[in-house]
């Protein structure tokens, strides 16, 4: 049985929340405009491409050119955005890039980074269940992104009851070498690229199993959670932008990878069992039920698995739009998590 999780007030949960905080690194973006099949000379040194979801792309290394990759992501966004979606390509020491078919890219430099020392996911006291954690300022995320040019915030918090938890994978193809930066490409991509004002997700987990504080909440330590309960005395969850039209009240959980191609960590699943099992306990949720769910903004439905993967919500409701993330590998071993989650809480 879980002990020692996150209830309500929050204040009482002991341990330290992360370690020192890590500067946040200068990043540079250009946009441009790439003629179909051109090859481009990046501005600066690459680190990351941002190109339009499902566009191909080939890119020149000092080993030549490398095979064309179709650009993949997880396609969530805010509810109500039209915005067209992006996604990553992991481009360090590419030398010239070309887009199949043209479009508008963002050419990114997030900086080179090493993971520090972390602390511990501050939503339990029980030492079993507390993995490695890096909160907002320990990744070094940029805050002035929130931020738009006249001071005000571009999307301030928004908080809501709890009614499912949701799990994603990143989804590029190209492998992470270096997880700080590539969530860092995230940030700069989901917030400003695409104006989504924050990263779309309320937590994220890399393939060692850190696990890193996603949207910003408030000024506590305690990520995903606002700072007073709801009416039913449990924990209010700050809004996020995972699942299209479908994100209040649905915790987003990204494990960082692509999945279609093979299954996570055991680092990583371990973590996503922990994570799972202490928002479940938190929020009062039944890791094996099914859910009504029901957006508190909009009003739109879906019946749905409590613990779900993100192709599930276009299942429940075509509105949310079709996915294959989780990746086929982390959504075969859903069933087993929950179960695993079950027997946690």
């Amino acid at each position: 049985m879980l002990s020692g999780a996150v209830g309500v007030p929050l204040a009482a949960i002991l341990g330290s929340g992360s370690a020192s905080a890590t500067p946040a690194a200068s990043t540079s973006a250009v946009r441009r405009a790439v003629e179909p099949g051109v090859s481009v000379a990046p501005s600066s040194a690459l680190t990351h491409l941002a190109v339009p979801a499902g566009a191909r792309v080939r890119l020149r290394t000092a080993a030549g050119w490398q095979p064309w990759r179709t650009a993949t992501g997880c396609p969530g966004g805010p509810d109500g955005s039209a915005a067209p979606p992006t996604a990553l390509v992991p481009a360090a020491g590419a030398l010239d890039y070309e887009l199949g078919s043209g479009g508008e890219v963002t050419e990114l430099n997030v900086g080179a980074t090493r993971p520090g020392a972390a602390g511990v996911l501050p939503l339990s006291t029980d030492s079993r269940l507390r993995p490695r954690y890096l909160s907002r300022a320990a990744w070094g995320a940029d805050e002035s992104y929130r931020y738009n040019p006249d001071g005000t915030l571009d999307t301030p918090p928004a908080f809501f009851g709890v009614q499912t938890l949701t799990v994603h994978h990143s989804g590029e193809d190209n492998p992470i070498q270096d997880p700080i930066a590539h969530l860092r490409a995230i940030y700069y991509n989901q917030a400003v690229a695409m104006d989504w004002g924050d990263i779309g997700y309320q937590l994220l987990i890399d393939a060692d199993g850190r696990v890193y504080e996603g949207v910003y909440s408030d000024t506590d330590r305690v990520p995903v959670f606002g700072p007073t309960p709801g009416p039913d005395g449990r924990p209010m969850m700050v809004n996020g932008a995972h699942v299209g039209g479908f994100n209040a009240g649905n915790v987003g959980i990204c494990v960082l990878g692509n999945f279609m191609t093979a299954p996570p960590t055991t680092a990583a699943r371990r973590s996503l069992t922990a994570v799972l099992a202490l928002l479940a306990a938190a929020t009062r949720l039944d890791p094996l039920g099914t859910t009504n769910y029901v957006n508190p903004i909009s009003g739109s439905t879906a019946t749905i698995a409590t613990i779900a993967g993100h192709q599930d919500w276009h299942t429940a409701n075509p509105a949310a739009g079709a996915t294959l993330c989780p990746g086929d590998h982390l959504y075969a071993l859903l069933p087993r998590i929950r179960q695993d989650v079950a027997a946690l809480v």
